[in-house]
Protein backbone atom coordinates (compact mmCIF):
# COMPACT_ATOMS: atom_id res chain seq x y z
CA UNK A 1 0.00 0.00 0.00
CA UNK A 2 1.19 3.94 -0.84
CA UNK A 3 2.56 6.03 1.78
CA UNK A 4 0.58 8.61 3.11
CA UNK A 5 2.21 11.93 1.65
CA UNK A 6 -0.43 14.20 2.88
CA UNK A 7 -0.37 13.41 6.54
CA UNK A 8 2.73 14.72 7.47
CA UNK A 9 1.79 17.89 5.57
CA UNK A 10 -1.52 17.77 7.61
CA UNK A 11 0.21 17.57 10.73
CA UNK A 12 2.10 20.48 9.94
CA UNK A 13 -0.20 22.84 8.88
CA UNK A 14 -2.43 22.13 12.45
CA UNK A 15 0.82 22.87 14.60
CA UNK A 16 1.16 25.89 12.49
CA UNK A 17 -2.34 27.13 13.08
CA UNK A 18 -1.36 26.20 17.04
CA UNK A 19 -3.34 22.75 17.48
CA UNK A 20 -1.34 20.18 19.14
CA UNK A 21 -1.25 17.31 16.39
CA UNK A 22 0.10 13.65 16.76
CA UNK A 23 0.20 10.91 13.76
CA UNK A 24 -0.90 7.82 15.87
CA UNK A 25 -1.62 4.60 14.72
CA UNK A 26 -5.12 3.14 15.49
CA UNK A 27 -3.88 -0.04 16.41
CA UNK A 28 -0.97 1.02 19.31
CA UNK A 29 -2.22 -0.24 22.37
CA UNK A 30 -0.78 2.54 24.54
CA UNK A 31 -2.83 5.26 22.54
CA UNK A 32 -4.85 7.44 24.61
CA UNK A 33 -7.88 8.06 22.65
CA UNK A 34 -9.49 9.94 25.62
CA UNK A 35 -6.74 12.82 25.69
CA UNK A 36 -7.83 13.91 22.43
CA UNK A 37 -10.23 16.32 20.89
CA UNK A 38 -10.75 14.83 18.04
CA UNK A 39 -9.33 11.86 15.99
CA UNK A 40 -9.47 11.88 12.24
CA UNK A 41 -8.80 8.23 10.77
CA UNK A 42 -6.39 9.53 7.56
CA UNK A 43 -4.68 6.03 6.09
CA UNK A 44 -5.66 3.05 8.17
CA UNK A 45 -5.31 0.91 4.55
CA UNK A 46 -4.82 -2.38 6.52
CA UNK A 47 -8.28 -2.39 7.93
CA UNK A 48 -9.82 -4.67 5.58
CA UNK A 49 -7.69 -7.26 6.51
CA UNK A 50 -8.82 -6.78 10.09
CA UNK A 51 -12.58 -5.38 9.81
CA UNK A 52 -13.64 -6.72 13.26
CA UNK A 53 -10.99 -5.25 14.72
CA UNK A 54 -10.59 -2.56 12.97
CA UNK A 55 -14.64 -1.62 13.79
CA UNK A 56 -14.71 -2.67 17.40
CA UNK A 57 -11.37 0.47 17.68
CA UNK A 58 -13.97 2.80 15.81
CA UNK A 59 -16.51 1.95 18.64
CA UNK A 60 -13.78 1.90 21.85
CA UNK A 61 -12.24 5.01 20.11
CA UNK A 62 -15.75 6.74 19.66
CA UNK A 63 -16.82 6.28 23.46
CA UNK A 64 -13.97 8.56 24.57
CA UNK A 65 -13.81 11.43 22.11
CA UNK A 66 -14.79 12.20 18.76
CA UNK A 67 -14.28 10.48 15.84
CA UNK A 68 -14.02 11.62 12.34
CA UNK A 69 -15.78 10.31 10.73
CA UNK A 70 -18.41 8.35 13.38
CA UNK A 71 -18.30 5.09 13.92
CA UNK A 72 -21.61 3.96 12.81
CA UNK A 73 -20.59 5.55 9.48
CA UNK A 74 -17.54 3.59 9.64
CA UNK A 75 -19.00 -0.10 10.40
CA UNK A 76 -21.49 1.25 7.29
CA UNK A 77 -18.79 2.26 5.00
CA UNK A 78 -16.51 -0.82 5.53
CA UNK A 79 -18.69 -2.87 3.71
CA UNK A 80 -19.56 -2.21 -0.35
CA UNK A 81 -22.76 -3.64 0.00
CA UNK A 82 -23.71 -0.08 1.02
CA UNK A 83 -23.79 0.46 -2.97
CA UNK A 84 -26.84 -1.88 -3.13
CA UNK A 85 -28.26 0.63 -0.34
CA UNK A 86 -27.50 3.77 -2.11
CA UNK A 87 -29.47 1.66 -5.39
CA UNK A 88 -32.56 1.22 -3.93
CA UNK A 89 -32.75 5.12 -3.36
CA UNK A 90 -32.27 5.80 -6.41
CA UNK A 91 -28.91 6.97 -6.84
CA UNK A 92 -26.51 6.01 -9.63
CA UNK A 93 -24.39 3.46 -9.04
CA UNK A 94 -22.49 0.24 -10.70
CA UNK A 95 -24.71 -2.17 -11.09
CA UNK A 96 -22.67 -5.30 -8.24
CA UNK A 97 -24.15 -8.40 -7.30
CA UNK A 98 -22.96 -10.11 -3.64
CA UNK A 99 -21.85 -13.66 -3.12
CA UNK A 100 -20.98 -14.83 0.42
CA UNK A 101 -19.36 -17.85 0.99
CA UNK A 102 -21.31 -20.85 0.31
CA UNK A 103 -23.29 -18.84 -1.91
CA UNK A 104 -23.67 -20.37 -5.98
CA UNK A 105 -21.73 -17.61 -8.12
CA UNK A 106 -23.48 -16.42 -11.05
CA UNK A 107 -20.34 -15.00 -13.15
CA UNK A 108 -21.68 -12.34 -16.82
CA UNK A 109 -21.54 -15.21 -19.63
CA UNK A 110 -20.32 -11.96 -21.71
CA UNK A 111 -18.74 -8.84 -21.61
CA UNK A 112 -15.81 -8.23 -19.16
CA UNK A 113 -16.67 -7.84 -15.42
CA UNK A 114 -15.29 -7.64 -12.19
CA UNK A 115 -14.87 -9.28 -8.93
CA UNK A 116 -13.25 -7.93 -5.58
CA UNK A 117 -14.50 -8.54 -1.69
CA UNK A 118 -16.80 -6.18 -0.05
CA UNK A 119 -14.04 -5.04 2.62
CA UNK A 120 -11.28 -4.06 0.80
CA UNK A 121 -8.80 -0.97 -0.16
CA UNK A 122 -6.21 -0.23 -2.80
CA UNK A 123 -8.26 -2.71 -5.23
CA UNK A 124 -6.91 -5.40 -2.99
CA UNK A 125 -8.19 -8.77 -3.95
CA UNK A 126 -9.64 -7.66 -7.60
CA UNK A 127 -9.07 -8.26 -10.91
CA UNK A 128 -11.25 -7.72 -13.99
CA UNK A 129 -11.83 -11.04 -16.36
CA UNK A 130 -13.34 -11.52 -19.58
CA UNK A 131 -15.44 -14.19 -21.06
CA UNK A 132 -13.00 -16.73 -21.50
CA UNK A 133 -11.75 -16.71 -17.92
CA UNK A 134 -14.42 -18.39 -15.78
CA UNK A 135 -12.10 -20.78 -14.62
CA UNK A 136 -9.43 -18.28 -13.43
CA UNK A 137 -12.55 -16.24 -11.97
CA UNK A 138 -14.27 -19.06 -10.31
CA UNK A 139 -10.97 -19.76 -8.33
CA UNK A 140 -10.39 -16.17 -7.45
CA UNK A 141 -13.60 -16.81 -5.96
CA UNK A 142 -13.38 -19.87 -4.10
CA UNK A 143 -10.01 -18.25 -2.33
CA UNK A 144 -12.03 -14.95 -1.26
CA UNK A 145 -14.57 -17.70 0.04
CA UNK A 146 -12.08 -19.81 1.42
CA UNK A 147 -10.81 -16.80 3.21
CA UNK A 148 -14.56 -15.71 4.48
CA UNK A 149 -15.07 -12.78 2.32
CA UNK A 150 -17.83 -11.92 0.83
CA UNK A 151 -17.43 -11.87 -3.16
CA UNK A 152 -18.86 -8.62 -5.21
CA UNK A 153 -19.11 -9.11 -8.92
CA UNK A 154 -19.35 -6.19 -11.22
CA UNK A 155 -20.12 -5.23 -14.82
CA UNK A 156 -16.64 -3.78 -16.08
CA UNK A 157 -17.53 -0.13 -16.85
CA UNK A 158 -15.92 0.58 -20.53
CA UNK A 159 -15.93 3.98 -20.04
CA UNK A 160 -13.38 4.09 -17.55
CA UNK A 161 -11.31 3.78 -20.49
CA UNK A 162 -12.40 6.66 -22.10
CA UNK A 163 -13.61 9.33 -19.62
CA UNK A 164 -11.48 7.88 -16.39
CA UNK A 165 -12.65 7.77 -12.70
CA UNK A 166 -13.51 10.71 -10.47
CA UNK A 167 -12.78 11.42 -7.19
CA UNK A 168 -15.15 14.43 -5.93
CA UNK A 169 -14.12 15.47 -2.79
CA UNK A 170 -15.49 17.13 0.26
CA UNK A 171 -14.20 18.39 3.78
CA UNK A 172 -16.19 20.35 6.22
CA UNK A 173 -19.26 19.82 4.86
CA UNK A 174 -18.13 21.69 1.65
CA UNK A 175 -16.98 20.71 -1.81
CA UNK A 176 -13.22 20.89 -1.60
CA UNK A 177 -11.58 19.89 -5.44
CA UNK A 178 -11.87 16.77 -7.47
CA UNK A 179 -9.21 14.60 -9.51
CA UNK A 180 -9.27 12.13 -12.56
CA UNK A 181 -7.26 8.69 -13.27
CA UNK A 182 -6.85 5.92 -15.62
CA UNK A 183 -7.84 2.50 -15.14
CA UNK A 184 -6.23 0.41 -12.16
CA UNK A 185 -7.13 -2.88 -13.11
CA UNK A 186 -5.83 -4.32 -16.63
CA UNK A 187 -6.47 -6.90 -18.11
CA UNK A 188 -4.89 -10.10 -16.95
CA UNK A 189 -3.64 -8.60 -13.70
CA UNK A 190 -3.78 -11.12 -11.16
CA UNK A 191 -6.16 -10.15 -7.96
CA UNK A 192 -3.31 -10.70 -5.70
CA UNK A 193 -1.13 -8.97 -7.93
CA UNK A 194 0.04 -5.15 -6.79
CA UNK A 195 -1.75 -2.66 -8.26
CA UNK A 196 -1.34 1.46 -8.76
CA UNK A 197 -3.83 2.59 -6.91
CA UNK A 198 -4.29 6.33 -8.90
CA UNK A 199 -2.19 6.13 -12.15
CA UNK A 200 -2.48 9.20 -14.42
CA UNK A 201 -3.72 11.65 -11.70
CA UNK A 202 -5.02 14.71 -12.78
CA UNK A 203 -6.97 17.75 -11.67
CA UNK A 204 -10.23 17.72 -12.83
CA UNK A 205 -13.52 20.07 -12.56
CA UNK A 206 -16.75 18.18 -12.29
CA UNK A 207 -19.43 18.23 -14.21
CA UNK A 208 -22.59 19.69 -13.04
CA UNK A 209 -24.24 16.36 -13.15
CA UNK A 210 -21.22 14.81 -11.57
CA UNK A 211 -21.40 17.13 -8.62
CA UNK A 212 -25.41 16.15 -8.36
CA UNK A 213 -24.57 12.48 -7.98
CA UNK A 214 -22.38 13.06 -5.47
CA UNK A 215 -24.71 14.87 -3.35
CA UNK A 216 -27.27 12.34 -3.71
CA UNK A 217 -24.72 10.20 -2.41
CA UNK A 218 -24.14 11.85 0.55
CA UNK A 219 -27.81 12.44 1.33
CA UNK A 220 -28.67 9.10 1.43
CA UNK A 221 -25.90 7.96 4.19
CA UNK A 222 -28.29 6.46 6.78
CA UNK A 223 -29.02 8.77 9.51
CA UNK A 224 -28.00 11.93 7.57
CA UNK A 225 -24.38 11.52 9.75
CA UNK A 226 -22.38 15.01 10.07
CA UNK A 227 -19.39 14.09 7.98
CA UNK A 228 -16.03 15.73 8.29
CA UNK A 229 -14.64 14.06 5.09
CA UNK A 230 -16.36 12.63 1.76
CA UNK A 231 -15.10 11.22 -1.17
CA UNK A 232 -17.56 10.04 -4.42
CA UNK A 233 -15.71 8.20 -6.81
CA UNK A 234 -17.30 8.00 -10.31
CA UNK A 235 -17.43 6.93 -13.73
CA UNK A 236 -19.46 6.63 -16.58
CA UNK A 237 -22.32 4.53 -17.24
CA UNK A 238 -23.25 2.67 -20.41
CA UNK A 239 -25.22 5.90 -21.08
CA UNK A 240 -22.46 8.18 -20.58
CA UNK A 241 -23.95 9.71 -17.08
CA UNK A 242 -21.68 9.43 -14.21
CA UNK A 243 -22.54 6.76 -11.40
CA UNK A 244 -20.87 5.50 -7.71
CA UNK A 245 -18.20 3.09 -8.25
CA UNK A 246 -17.27 3.52 -4.38
CA UNK A 247 -17.95 6.28 -1.61
CA UNK A 248 -15.02 6.83 0.30
CA UNK A 249 -16.06 8.06 4.07
CA UNK A 250 -13.68 6.14 5.92
CA UNK A 251 -9.66 6.63 4.79
CA UNK A 252 -9.94 8.62 1.42
CA UNK A 253 -6.91 9.76 -0.16
CA UNK A 254 -7.04 13.27 -0.31
CA UNK A 255 -4.16 14.10 -3.63
CA UNK A 256 -3.25 17.25 -1.37
CA UNK A 257 0.63 16.33 -2.11
CA UNK A 258 0.33 15.20 -5.91
CA UNK A 259 -2.38 16.97 -7.59
CA UNK A 260 -3.92 19.82 -5.33
CA UNK A 261 -1.86 21.74 -2.59
CA UNK A 262 -3.69 24.52 -2.42
CA UNK A 263 -6.45 22.87 -0.95
CA UNK A 264 -4.25 21.94 2.40
CA UNK A 265 -4.89 24.69 4.07
CA UNK A 266 -8.68 24.34 3.42
CA UNK A 267 -8.52 20.70 5.00
CA UNK A 268 -6.28 22.17 8.18
CA UNK A 269 -8.83 24.67 8.79
CA UNK A 270 -11.67 22.36 9.39
CA UNK A 271 -10.08 19.88 11.21
CA UNK A 272 -8.91 22.72 13.73
CA UNK A 273 -12.31 24.32 13.68
CA UNK A 274 -14.13 20.09 13.83
CA UNK A 275 -11.43 19.80 17.47
CA UNK A 276 -12.37 23.05 18.81
CA UNK A 277 -16.16 22.76 18.24
CA UNK A 278 -15.27 19.45 20.34
CA UNK A 279 -13.73 21.33 23.17
CA UNK A 280 -15.71 23.86 23.85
Amino acid sequence: MEQDRDLPLLVNALRERGVRAEMVLWDDPSADWAAFDLAVIRSTWDYSWRLAEFVAWADRCSAVTRLANPADVVRWNTDKRYLGELARQGVPTVPTRYFAPGDTPELPENGEYVIKPTASAGSRFAARYGSGERDTALRHLARMHGDGMTAMVQPYVANIDVTGERALLFYGGRYLHAIRKAAVLEPGLAYDADKVPHPSLEPWEPTAAELDVAARALAAVPGAPELLYARVDLVDGDDGQPCVMELELVEPQLFLNEVHPESLPVVAEAIAKAAADVSR
